[in-house]
């Protein structure tokens, strides 16, 4: 009987990484999943997960920021997903130094690791917040590189040390960029689970930042398939390249805020927060994905509308016991 392949993945306990764990074990996988260590002992989203689930999930404590447990993580993994990152863009602004220790140290941690212990493949983690404002639309993988934030230059950095140990020593690692992931269990430092979460608290009035940029949401089960294929394809397909996870579409927050009030039934009074707002030069304007390259290497493509990641968003957050694990009175950066 042959056994299941080992996926390692990074920062397994977040929003993302949760959703990938999920579909990494429904595609027949084992997973070693790496939760941040802390004194709580907490797994994070990893706790929520059936227990068909983590029966096929070994769970460890570690820190990307350390070689050491980097090494263990990935040791006889057959593929390995990074994802753990700081990735809050308004507290980047307060703590650069700990966004340049995660996302850079902790991918050159994981680079070194799949170098030295030979993993077959490495999915490295992007983000279309280092492609900054688009100066054409829609973004393909060509499009300038342009950090608006400490959180993206962080990121970019990340990045292009993967692109390096590809090409200086042939490093097996291709490089997901995901547009805006949403669905539930995401932190409210973003702005639907903002939105969705004082409307499922009993609030009206909603407030946020600037309501102008558009966004490119791709619901996150569709970003964990995006995942999947790119760790999956075949070498010749993928290694070496980065592709784009989004869907072609955009709509502005304003527009979106009334989306949300529409699939909730509420009508919504929307006021902006100044403390919400990023500096002017740092708010990213307009993000609209092109993921042809995507397509055409692995036939991956959304299989959910906007209205209908919403309306599973939203049962989500209307449960008690998930709202009540978050903090929907205050501003969460």
């Amino acid at each position: 009987m042959t056994s299941a392949p080992l996926a390692a993945v990074t920062g397994a306990e977040g929003f993302i990484g949760s959703h990938l764990t999920e579909a990494l074990v429904a595609a027949g996988y084992r997973v070693r999943a790496m939760a941040q260590y802390n004194s709580f002992s907490s797994y994070g989203w990893l706790e929520t997960l059936s227990p068909d689930v983590l029966d096929q999930v070994d769970i460890v404590l570690g820190d990307v920021r350390d070689p050491g447990s980097v090494r263990d993580l990935l040791t006889g993994a057959d593929c390995a997903y990074h994802l753990a990152a700081l990735i809050a863009i308004p507290y980047s602004y307060r703590a650069p130094h700990s966004y340049v220790d995660t996302n850079v140290t902790g991918t050159l941690n994981v680079l070194e690791a799949v170098r030295q212990l030979s993993t077959p493949r490495l999915v490295h983690t992007s983000t279309s917040e280092t492609y900054g404002t688009a100066r054409t639309v829609p973004i393909t993988e060509d499009h300038p590189i342009n950090t608006q934030s400490p959180y993206a230059a962080s990121k970019a950095g990340g990045d292009r040390l993967a692109d390096s140990y590809h090409a200086s020593f042939d490093t097996p690692v291709v490089t997901l960029r995901p547009f805006n992931t949403f669905g539930p269990r995401q932190s409210m430092r973003a702005v639907i689970p903002t939105v969705i979460g004082q409307v499922a608290a009993g609030e009206r009035t909603i407030t946020l930042g600037d309501l102008r940029p558009t966004r490119d949401f791709t619901y996150v089960e569709d970003t964990a398939q995006a995942f999947l294929a790119v760790g999956t394809a075949p070498a010749e397909q993928v290694v070496g390249r980065t592709f784009n996870a989004g869907t072609g579409g955009e709509i502005s927050v304003g527009d979106l805020v009334a989306l949300i009030g529409e699939v909730m039934d509420s009508a919504l009074d929307v006021r902006e927060d100044p403390a919400r707002l990023r500096p002017a030069n740092s708010e990213v304007m307009r993000l609209v994905a092109d993921a042809t390259r995507l397509a055409d290497a692995t036939g991956w493509k959304p299989a959910h509308t906007l209205e209908q990641g919403l309306a599973r968003t939203v049962e989500f957050f209307r449960a008690p016991a998930n709202l009540a694990r978050y903090k929907a009175g205050i501003y969460n950066i």
